[in-house]
């Protein structure tokens, strides 16, 4: 079993500068960090999104909300829609040929003064009634 020489090949590789070891070796004094300001500073990290004190992108750019994951119901006025007190039945299914909502609507609500009076003949989870 032969052991593999694991140097870099000659001459691929140069020494590290010795940053801020006197005149003599280019990179004193100053240490290769110019004159003033903040970059030149012990200590110094520039911040995330830092536009030298430009107002920073993600700054200008307007907010976007979030979406709720709460789910709304859909409100039908059932005095609007008289054919409501004429179903069985009240189903999210027996409701949508009536009203004509959406797909995506999953809770409905029926509001108006004669809402109270379909609660008995609502059968479906997912359908309330405003008032007790």
């Amino acid at each position: 079993m032969a052991l593999h020489n694991l140097q870099p090949a000659e001459g691929s590789t140069h020494p590290t500068k010795r940053i801020g070891r006197g005149q003599g070796s280019g990179t004193g004094k100053t240490s290769a960090r110019g004159q003033k300001g903040a970059k030149s500073r012990t200590g110094y990290s520039r911040k995330i999104g830092f536009e030298g004190g430009q107002q920073p992108l993600q700054r200008r750019l307007p907010k976007v909300g979030f979406t709720s994951r709460v789910v709304k119901p859909l409100a039908i006025n059932v005095v609007k829609y008289p054919a409501i007190k004429e179903l069985k039945e009240i189903t999210i299914e027996t409701l949508k040929p009536v009203v004509n909502f959406s797909k995506s609507v999953t809770k409905v609500k029926l509001i108006g003064s004669e809402a109270k009076t379909l609660t008995d003949k609502i059968k479906d989870s997912n359908i309330t009634t405003s008032g007790k």
